[in-house]
């Protein structure tokens, strides 16, 4: 089972039970891992001084030492190594003193595939993110790591106020439109925090139903409610020594709100079922691309919770008012992909540059990413032309960004045509018709009707999942 190899990017997994070792092994062999395996303490030493990987799973108790002995000699040799200790339940106290000595994370046996490979993804996220100095990480992944280049006097306040508020416990407050980089922001307070080496957990509240996002904040005891087949951790205590980022805050229920003051005043969770609060050391960054302000004003963000939250302010600038920080993102993202695609792309010519500094980017680093991806995918370089830019986007150009015009009627035949049709049926009827007349973007829908584009994500996808199952029926 194991494999010879020598790179940094292989999984170092030490586990000593053969039949768990070769579960964990082929998990992650079959979603593209190079995978180095050892049963004992002695053992997986001697593979980490030969490979040096990034990140390591490493069982809690082994024949010949302990995980903690282990992992303090691979964090003297590579301090940046991410470790993801394996324990029994019985031993969470023991995983956790290990996550205060420098672990990335640990996993409560038995897991399934999933959570394994999410361990695996979060802790090489990490890697990925560890910014140096000016804020400005080695992104292997361009639709993450270049939003941060850029040197315009918007992103140097952004920097500035980073690096300010990482070392306190200060909850920070992120806003700013979708796609301007709002969780490598929370990213960023982690890594530069004392926190760094503790676990970074991102939860998007506005893709997540209603009815669930209690258990998945705070977890639940098996039991506790139809489907609950086992233990779950909340992502309030997975982040437990960290970070927790709670992403697009303002979709959260309103009862879910209080649960989550009382948890910022108390420092303590109750799983959904569980009758025994539990103390958690967590520091909470959230964000928003809408205004939390009139949220509160509207009545749908409680006030008391908006004041504790809402301590330190970050805006993220939209691209449009970044300057000349959308020709080196752009030209980053352009290297990077062509690496990824093999093509020889050099950078942009000088009338795509003049394009990009004038248009509006409405969809913002996010847009930059796909309109690039679309053009190094289908093109061979050196450089990127106004000719292998989507139609779409030449339409935009020289257009100053502008207010989005008010809703038309529901077309078919006005008012007639929603007789008889519940209200969900209407608002499913509205936000199609939206979609259509604005090419599918979501973005654009969700300006015009006022809402987060992650609502309109999410009612997709339960349409998507009702005409399915009504498919099948």
């Amino acid at each position: 089972m194991r494999q010879s190899v020598s790179s940094s990017d292989t999984i170092l997994l030490i586990e000593d039970t053969p039949s768990l070792q070769m579960l964990y092994a082929s998990a992650l062999q079959r979603a593209g891992y190079a995978v180095e395996a050892s049963g004992t303490a002695a053992e997986g030493v001697a593979s980490f001084e030969k490979l040096r990987p990034d990140v390591v799973l490493l069982d809690l108790v082994l024949p010949d030492g302990t995980g903690l002995e282990v992992m303090q000699q691979m964090l003297a040799r590579q301090p940046h190594t991410r470790v993801i200790v394996i324990t029994a339940n019985g031993s969470i106290n023991r995983a956790v003193e290990m996550m205060r000595a420098g672990a990335h994370e640990f996993l409560v046996k038995p897991f399934d595939d999933q959570r394994l490979l999410a361990a695996v993804q979060n802790a090489r996220r990490a890697l990925r993110h560890r910014p140096p100095p000016a804020i400005r990480p080695e992104a292997a992944e361009p639709a993450i790591g270049a939003r941060f280049i850029g040197a315009s006097p918007a992103m140097k306040a952004v920097h500035d106020k980073i690096r300010s508020v990482a070392r306190s416990m200060a909850t920070v407050f992120i806003t700013g439109e979708s796609g301007t980089g709002k969780e490598l922001c929370a990213e960023a307070v982690h890594q530069f925090s004392p926190r760094a080496r503790g676990p970074f957990i991102a939860l998007n509240c506005g893709a997540i139903p209603v009815d669930l996002l209690e258990s998945e904040v705070f977890g639940h005891l098996r039991g506790s409610f139809t489907g609950a087949i086992s233990d779950k951790q909340g992502a309030a205590a997975a982040a437990d020594g960290g970070t927790l980022f709670l992403d697009e805050v303002c979709e959260m229920d309103l009862n879910l709100q209080t649960k989550l003051l009382r948890f910022l005043q108390t420092s303590t969770i109750t799983p959904v079922g569980a009758t025994r609060p539990r103390k958690v050391d967590v520091r909470i960054v959230c964000a928003t691309n809408r205004n939390p302000l009139e949220e509160v004003r509207a009545g749908r963000f409680r006030e008391d919770l908006y004041y504790r939250l809402h301590v330190v302010p970050i805006f993220m600038p939209p691209l449009r008012e970044r300057g000349e920080d959308v020709i080196e993102i752009a030209e980053a993202l352009v290297a990077e992909m062509a690496q990824e695609e093999g093509h020889a792309f050099t950078g942009l010519d000088q009338d795509v540059k003049a394009l990009f500094r004038r248009l509006p980017w409405p969809g913002n680093v996010r847009q930059l990413i796909n309109v690039l991806r679309n053009v190094v995918v289908l093109n061979d370089g050196p450089q990127v032309t106004r000719a292998m830019l989507p139609p779409d986007l030449l339409s935009d150009a020289g257009q100053e960004p502008a207010p989005p015009s008010a809703p038309e009627p529901v077309r078919p035949h006005g008012l007639e045509a929603l007789a008889g049709r519940t209200l969900a049926q209407i608002e499913r009827m509205v936000i199609e018709d939206s979609l259509r007349r604005h090419g599918d973007s979501v973005p654009k829908t969700a300006r015009e009707l006022d809402v987060s584009a992650s609502t309109i994500y999410r009612k997709l996808e339960a349409w998507k999942r009702a005409d399915a199952q009504a498919q099948g029926e």
